[in-house]
Parts: structure tokens; C-alpha cells; sequence
């Protein structure tokens, strides 16, 4: 009896990750402005992140990760790196 192949899982679509979005060039210069920041102020994801590979992400990149809380959402960036 030869073994089904592994079914993949998204797992940007599971219920316990947050919402990730990967920044065009222009939106992460807005927010580097906008709180005065550089992007190595900003806390690390590793390129070997799944979310970092299923968003395609590169090094240098920033990632936008909307926390919701009780009441609200709030946005929280990370920058990618190797």
C-alpha cells in the first residue's frame, strides 16, 4: 500500500497566527518615518521563518504583524534578516 503525500497547511490561515503582511519599499519608509526608526531598531525575523517563506519575504524586508487584542488590533513590525 503505497502512503497518501503529506497535505500542506497555510499556516498564515491558522487561527492562533496573527495577520502578517509583507511592506512594499514605500509603505516601510512611511512607518520608519513615522515612529523614527531605522530598520535595525526592529525586532529580528529570521528568512527561515514559515512565515517569512510563505509571505516570500527577502532579507531587508519588513513584515507588518496586526496583534489583536480585547478591544483592538495593533500593528507590530519585524525586519527580516538571515
Amino acid at each position: 500500500m503505497v502512503a497518501a503525500p503529506a497535505k500542506k497547511i497555510d499556516i498564515t490561515q491558522h487561527v492562533l497566527v496573527p495577520s502578517h503582511q509583507k511592506l512594499s519599499e514605500e509603505e516601510a519608509k512611511q512607518i520608519l518615518e513615522k515612529y523614527d526608526v531605522s530598520a535595525a531598531q526592529l525586532p529580528a525575523m529570521l528568512v527561515t521563518d514559515p512565515i517569512a517563506k510563505a509571505l516570500d519575504a527577502k532579507v531587508g524586508d519588513l513584515i507588518k504583524v496586526e496583534r489583536k487584542g480585547p478591544l483592538q488590533s495593533s500593528p507590530y513590525y519585524r525586519r527580516v534578516v538571515e
